[in-house]
Parts: structure tokens; C-alpha cells; sequence
């Protein structure tokens, strides 16, 4: 595969890593906000948390696993 179409689909997995994680994290706020009881929340929090965290930790796994040497 030449280098340049390599470098787009990369970018195209870390964008769309970028997206669905973004959208975990919109989904547990709006569980949070509308949280019938504590268990719910306790579930929207969870969510949020973890998206977080995969959008912080995910992209920089990637991309240190595809730096070229």
C-alpha cells in the first residue's frame, strides 16, 4: 500500500476513534442528566469515565504504535 494512502486510513481510524468515543462520552452525560435513580447515574458517571479516558489514551496507543522508525 503506498505511504500516502497508509496515512489517510490512519487517519481516518484516528478520527473516527476521536468521533465514537466523543459520542460515548455526549451519551453518559445525557444518562446522567436524565437519571431516574442513583444507579444510573452511578452508570452515566462510569461512561463518561471511560470515554475519557479511551479518548485520551487510545489515539496515543495508535500512534506511538505507528511511528515509523
Amino acid at each position: 500500500m503506498p505511504a500516502d494512502k497508509l496515512a489517510r486510513n490512519r487517519w481516518l481510524v484516528l478520527v473516527a476513534i476521536r468521533i465514537v468515543t466523543a459520542t460515548g462520552a455526549v451519551f453518559g452525560v445525557i444518562l446522567l442528566a436524565r437519571a431516574p435513580d442513583t444507579a444510573m447515574r452511578v452508570l452515566g458517571v462510569a461512561i463518561v469515565l471511560s470515554a475519557l479516558y479511551a479518548m485520551a489514551v487510545v489515539p496515543r496507543g495508535l500512534i506511538a504504535k505507528w511511528r515509523s522508525r
